[in-house]
């Protein structure tokens, strides 16, 4: 059974930084990727990787979040420094089997986390 369970959410003040982590069992990743969704808005791919290593930025976010992984513990985290309050969002990591699509297009994602919350105060 594939599992993944987000954690690092919280509430900062702009400028701030978090740390997230998605952590997979029953599954060894290809490619994942980090998804928000703020009140009223669509998911977005924020950032992705590989398993080779390949990573993948939403340019809203190019230069202020690192995505990274530790293949041993089969987790990714995504590093979020100079956060703003338009970062605001429920945060997602998701999973597939295969790349079938653009890293950024949730229908090519199967599995995914229960979501964390991340709160950024002007």
């Amino acid at each position: 059974q594939v599992q993944l369970v987000e954690s690092g959410g919280g509430s900062v003040q702009a400028g701030g930084s978090l740390r997230l982590s998605c952590a997979a069992s029953g599954y060894t990743y290809r490619i994942m990727g980090w998804f928000r969704q703020a009140p009223g808005k669509e998911r977005e791919g924020v950032a992705g990787i590989t398993r080779g290593g390949g990573t993948f930025y939403v340019d809203s976010v190019k230069g202020r979040f690192t995505i990274s992984q530790d293949k041993a513990k089969n987790t990714v985290y995504l590093q979020m420094n100079s956060l703003k309050p338009e970062d605001t969002a429920m945060y997602y990591c998701a999973t597939a089997p295969e790349y079938r699509y653009a890293w950024y297009e949730t229908r090519g994602y199967s599995y995914w986390g229960q979501g964390t919350q991340v709160t950024v105060s002007s």
